[in-house]
């Protein structure tokens, strides 16, 4: 287990390097200019001048990229150009949000994918299977954008069931989190659901046509007992691969999400940092989701020699 963090930490820092580096070029092709876009309607020649040197945008971009990857080693992010707000701080009122959404679209990803794809292996090439199947490319097909438009005019204005917009935190008010975050997190669990039925469906019937389920059949065990027990248990590697994309999944879909719902979470936050050019922002944000990311496929792998232990 410690070889295995050991070599995963190995490719945490090029990984971190690459990502951050892309970022902080890319952002800095626009044609927008951040000190133009900081001054708005007071902008003078000689005020352009003053902004820019004060936050050293004159500086070459190796070296303004260096200046912010010195900074962030010593565990400072920068200050936002635009709120003046400690990109920390930001980060910090903003990463619960989003984990929330997240962890609602697993919750009902997990809770309807899972029986969907369990039981659709348990009647393969039927009618039902075909249904589910059939439902889980829609569901895969639907752009979330769009559901998530359709959804607040379905059910935030036309029926008033959940609130269109905002947030509530789970630790303030339980019922009024729900409300808030259930929209959102269903068109999260949306392509989620899809994904985890479709693959634990073609993992269970592999399960369900190996030597020792037929062993099991022989010796007259129930047959749910067969499928929830010993064949699920045994689909186990998969159902933790898929787990692991959907986080990374979900961390992406909530950038556009936030912003639909005007949602306080790190995804709005980026995408109001880059529509200002705002790059220390966006290079927090960007740090932060890449370090989620390999945090989380470090967890898969730990967990796969837990499930497997063949794999150890």
């Amino acid at each position: 287990m410690l070889k295995l963090i050991g070599s995963r930490a190995v490719t945490v820092l090029p990984t971190l390097l690459l990502a951050t580096f892309m970022v902080f070029v890319l952002s800095h092709l626009g044609p927008a200019d951040p000190a133009i876009a900081y001054l708005g309607e007071e902008i003078t020649e000689e005020r352009l001048a003053e902004v820019r040197e004060e936050f050293g945008l004159n500086d070459p971009l190796l070296v303004q990229y260096w200046n912010w990857l010195s900074d962030a080693v010593r565990g400072d992010l920068g200050t936002s150009i635009h709120t003046f707000e400690d990109v920390s701080t930001t980060i910090k009122r903003t990463l619960p949000v989003t984990v929330q959404l997240v962890i609602g679209g697993l919750i009902l990803s997990v809770l309807i994918g899972l029986p969907l794809g369990v039981w659709a292996a348990s009647r393969a090439d039927t009618a039902t299977d075909r249904t589910i199947s059939s439902v889980s490319v829609l569901g895969v097909s639907v752009p979330n954008f769009w559901l998530a438009l359709i959804l607040v005019a379905a059910f935030a204005v036309n029926r008033d069931w959940f609130p269109a917009i905002g947030f509530t935190s789970i630790t303030e008010d339980f019922w009024g989190a729900i409300r808030h975050t259930f929209l959102p997190a269903f068109v999260i669990a949306t392509g989620g659901l899809a994904t985890v039925s479709r693959q634990m469906r073609g993992a269970m019937i592999e399960a369900l046509q190996s030597d020792y389920i037929r062993t099991h059949r022989a010796k007259g065990i129930r047959r749910s007992l067969i499928v929830w027990k010993h064949a699920l248990r045994n689909s186990g590697v998969t159902f933790v691969t898929v787990l692991g994309l959907l986080i990374n999944t979900s961390l992406g879909a909530t950038v556009v999400l936030e912003s639909v719902f005007a949602i306080p979470g790190m995804g709005g936050q980026v995408v109001g940092a880059a529509l200002q050019k705002d790059f220390p922002v966006i290079q927090g944000v960007v740090l932060t989701f890449v370090l989620v990311v390999i945090l989380t496929n470090l967890l898969v792998d730990i967990s796969y020699r837990i499930i497997d232990p063949r794999i150890r």
